[in-house]
């Protein structure tokens, strides 16, 4: 649509501003926003603009919200931000104390160079990754606020999914909603969202405008994705994923889209997952003040994956590769890792783990005699490429990735202070069977140092996966097929579904029973995991809490 400035329509020109904050950072985001408020009036000519939930402090701020002078502070950024913003008008979320002093999750609305107004988000989360109700108290009202002859009204996040605060907003008064959000990513959210403020725009008669944060904040990856939904149906305006933006609408003293900017097309499927799992590592990165990131690489999908998505994260000249090969590891394995360095133009270092080995294998001979090698010499090799990746990570102040995947950090298949030692773990809640869809849809995009050369190797993707601890070894030694483990940790993990109900889908109820009871007694390792990108619905960590000590198995309470 063509570029109108507001003078031409006649409306109200208001800016969404997706901004990626860092929590905590109050100053930084202050003044963040002060430079994004002078662009959107510079660039888009905006009068009223609309930032996400908890500008200020961050989002999620957690119990940051228990210090007094972490909210004084928030107080001061809001009061600078005032002071900066010259005749603009401008939306913001912060942590507020209200009337009664109780802490509120508020959006703010500074005009004139002072607060005008002030909601607190009515309806407060507390499943999943959420739990405002440790922090914050309820509002009661709708806010609607008059900018040049424009009804606004103000909801937060939460808000938009309850008919209630959004219908109340229209029978006070507005003709457009301004809806402030810390949406986090999962797999079909999008959609998710759009459904429910079509709905909401339907119920109300109102154009709904949502601003949404982006960024990644430790585990959570926010994907932005702010769009305007107006009252004949649709959506008017798209703004781009997983990236800061600005964009713009305009809107009649009625409520009508008179005029907007340009509208972005969302990616789906691996390309929005790849998206997520890159913004999660570089914001992680950066947010954190690492210099960088060490990796060990086997030659296997899932480092191979983790070093793919490192270098597009962070650059090649930011990544650091280690093979530690044993007795165990196969030629292909070297070969495989070597020829995907070369293709990403990423430095690899070589550092053999046999004389450690050797070392501890010495060191506990004598309690170990008689005894038949097993697991315990299998995890000393993973123990000893976990001490030499910590200490590269240690001497040169990278911050070291860990390469697990979802399905086998939910059964156990992973080594305490081995394969599990490290700072983040970008594919934690990546299961195997999307391991292999990401490193299929990384070789469409090219991009290689050497076009010859695959992102992720052919022989990769499709050899048997094996973690080469001992000889002839195969994940499917004590396994079973991916495609199988993954339904059943879906359903089981993520859906709450009983032994009964994951039967019925047609998998082997003794291989579901051998699962379900590997999930259940590796909660101890996956609390000692370092935290990962969340892309699915419920992943381990924000979301599933579970106990360690626990006498819980399904066969045995009835089921």
């Amino acid at each position: 649509m063509e570029q109108l400035t507001a003078q031409e329509t006649g409306g109200l020109r208001i800016a969404l501003a997706q901004i990626n904050t860092r929590v905590g950072d109050c100053r930084a985001n202050a003044s963040r926003v002060i430079e994004l408020v002078g662009r959107a009036r510079k660039e888009v000519d905006a009068r009223l603009v609309v930032f996400p939930e908890l500008t200020i402090s961050g989002y999620p701020p957690e119990d940051l919200l228990l210090r007094e002078d972490f909210v004084d502070s928030c107080e001061r950024e809001l009061e600078r931000i005032a002071e900066h913003v010259g005749d603009a008008a401008v939306m913001i979320g912060t942590p507020g104390r209200g009337p009664d002093g109780h802490m509120q999750n508020q959006a703010v609305v500074i005009d004139g160079g002072r607060v005008v107004a002030r909601y607190a988000k009515r309806a407060l989360p507390n499943y999943g990754v959420f739990d405002e109700k440790r922090y914050f108290r309820k509002g009661r009202e709708p806010l609607v606020v008059e900018i040049d002859g424009v009804s606004v009204g103000v909801v937060i996040c939460e808000d938009a999914w309850h008919a209630g605060p959004i219908e109340e907003t229209a029978e006070a008064g507005a003709s457009v909603i301004c809806v402030l959000n810390a949406s986090p990513f999962h797999r079909q959210k999008t959609r998710e969202r759009e459904a429910q403020i079509a709905e909401r725009v339907h119920s109300s008669g109102c154009a709904i405008i949502y601003v949404n944060l982006v960024g990644g904040q430790d585990e959570l990856v926010f994907d932005g994705r702010s769009f305007v939904s107006c009252r004949t149906g649709g959506n008017h305006m798209h703004l781009p994923g997983f990236a800061e933006a600005i964009g713009w609408t305009e809107v009649s003293t009625e409520g009508e889209i008179l005029a907007h900017g340009p509208s972005h097309e969302w990616q789906q499927g691996e390309a929005e997952i790849y998206r997520a799992l890159t913004t999660g590592i570089a914001d992680y990165v950066r947010k954190n003040g690492f210099s960088g990131v060490v990796l060990g690489l086997s030659g296997g999908i899932d480092s191979s994956l983790v070093l793919a998505l490192a270098v597009d994260a962070l650059g090649a000249e930011n990544v650091l590769a280690v093979r530690m090969p044993s007795r165990y590891t196969s030629p292909m394995s070297l070969e495989d890792a070597q020829l995907q360095c070369d293709a990403l133009g990423v430095r690899c270092e070589t550092i053999s783990i046999e004389p450690i080995f050797e070392s501890f294998r010495e060191a506990l001979s004598p309690l170990f005699a008689g005894l038949a090698e097993d697991v315990a010499e299998e995890n000393l090799q993973a123990r000893a490429r976990g001490v030499i990746l910590m200490a590269l990570s240690n001497k040169f102040g990278r911050l070291l990735l860990t390469t697990g995947n979802k399905s086998e950090l939910a059964v156990g298949y992973a080594t305490l202070y081995g394969d599990m030692a490290g700072g983040f773990a970008p594919i934690k809640d990546v299961p195997k069977t999307v391991v292999y869809e990401l490193a299929r849809y990384r070789n469409t995009l090219g991009g290689t140092v050497r076009p010859e050369l695959a992102a992720v190797p052919e022989r990769v993707i499709t050899r048997e996966p094996s973690a080469e601890l001992r000889a002839d070894q195969r994940d499917s030694d004590s396994l079973p097929p991916y495609a199988d483990l993954d339904r059943i940790i879906e359903a089981f993990v993520e859906r709450d579904s009983s032994i009964e109900d994951i039967v019925a889908m047609g998998l082997d109820e003794a291989v579901v029973r051998r699962v379900v009871g590997m999930i259940l007694a590796n909660e101890y390792k996956r609390r000692q995991a370092p935290p990962g990108v969340r892309i699915s619905r419920r992943a381990f960590g924000r979301d599933r809490r579970y106990p360690i000590s626990s006498g819980f198995r399904p066969d045995r309470n009835g089921s």
